[in-house]
């Protein structure tokens, strides 16, 4: 048996046949690629279906999140107010640009809120002085004033009605700034935490989105806004330039101005980042440091007016009380 084994094997026609055969596998393994297509284009196409797939779920988020918000980030139009105000043209006599992006800063977006802006600024100096007059002619406020200082009472509360709209505008924008600003250093490590792990920019700024919300729901806000701008617009630099408009910070407008480079120019997003994530820290500790070194001078007149008095109090008290007692200053 073992004899014709060994004659098998040594046979020619059989190691010529086995040669053959492992030729015709070797063909075949090296040419399959070439009959599956380019590889770039599949790989191009996989892409293009995950950008999409991704897309998909950015659509279907931003609608839950509409309906949770019960209106979404734009409030529905109200018909009569803006009838109102396009039939008294009040975006050109009472809006101008500083006046628009005060409210872009504040976080109020689409036409809705600028026409109930409008529309306030409208009413409120006419109830303020109905009100002023009620109150002064009606119910007898201000008796002894004479009818001059009357008069200007009621025409100082139209004026602070004029002006109540303005004034509430500038506080919400101020207050989201604060809180934009508290939340940016930490925003950016975690983009950067997401940049170095290989996330794609959308994926980090909706993940920094996420996890940010429990510091800063207007931050948390505005990086889903983008998110989604940067799927819809047709160029991505709109979309950080839209970010940084929106916010009106010069650290967002930095990292912004950032982003748009590297799209442009294909820079390395990882090292900037980390450097304008250090910068925006030392810039929130130097305000806490200007707000620590404030102290002193604004607690002088505090500290005249009502610390001292006490101590001098609580220590010659005392000795007052003992001096009486002794008769030296007899009652």
């Amino acid at each position: 048996m073992s004899e014709q084994v060994i004659k098998t094997l040594t046979d020619p026609s059989f190691l010529i046949s086995i040669l053959v055969a492992i030729a015709v596998f070797a063909t075949l393994v090296t040419a399959l690629p070439a009959f599956g297509g380019d590889p770039l284009k599949s790989r191009m196409k996989s892409v293009a279906l995950e950008r999409e797939q991704l897309r998909a779920k950015q659509r279907s988020w931003l609608a839950s999140d509409a309906e949770r918000r019960k209106g979404g980030l734009r409030e529905e139009q109200s018909e009569r107010v803006r009838k109102i105000v396009d039939r008294l043209d009040l975006r050109r006599a009472l809006a101008d640009e500083s006046t628009m992006q005060k409210l872009r800063h504040a976080g109020f977006r689409g036409n809705n809120p600028t026409n109930i802006f409008l529309f306030a600024r409208l009413v409120m100096p006419a109830a303020g002085l109905a009100l002023a007059a009620i109150y002064i002619f009606v119910l007898g406020g201000l008796p002894d004033k004479p009818p001059m200082v009357k008069l200007f009472v009621c025409i100082l509360a139209g004026y602070g009605g004029f002006y109540a709209p303005v004034l509430y505008v500038t506080n919400r924008s101020t207050k989201r700034k604060q809180s934009i600003q508290l939340a940016w250093p930490d925003a950016l490590d975690l983009m950067l935490i997401c940049v170095e792990s290989g996330m794609s920019i959308e994926a980090a700024f909706r993940k920094v989105a996420d996890e940010i919300g429990s510091q800063s729901v207007d931050l948390a806000e505005e990086l889903v806004l983008t998110n989604a701008e940067l799927s819809y617009l047709q160029e991505r630099r709109a979309a950080y330039e839209n970010l940084a408009e929106r916010t009106g910070l010069e650290s967002v407008k930095s990292v912004s101005q950032t982003l748009i480079q590297a799209e442009r120019y294909g820079t390395p997003v990882a090292h900037a980042l980390r450097v304008l994530a250090q910068e925006s820290r030392e810039m929130r500790m130097n305000e806490a440091e200007k707000k620590a070194a404030a102290l002193p001078p604004k607690l002088t007149v505090p500290m005249i007016l009502f610390f001292l008095p006490v101590l001098f109090a609580v220590i010659l008290g005392p000795a007052g009380i003992q001096v009486s007692q002794r008769g030296i200053f007899p009652n």
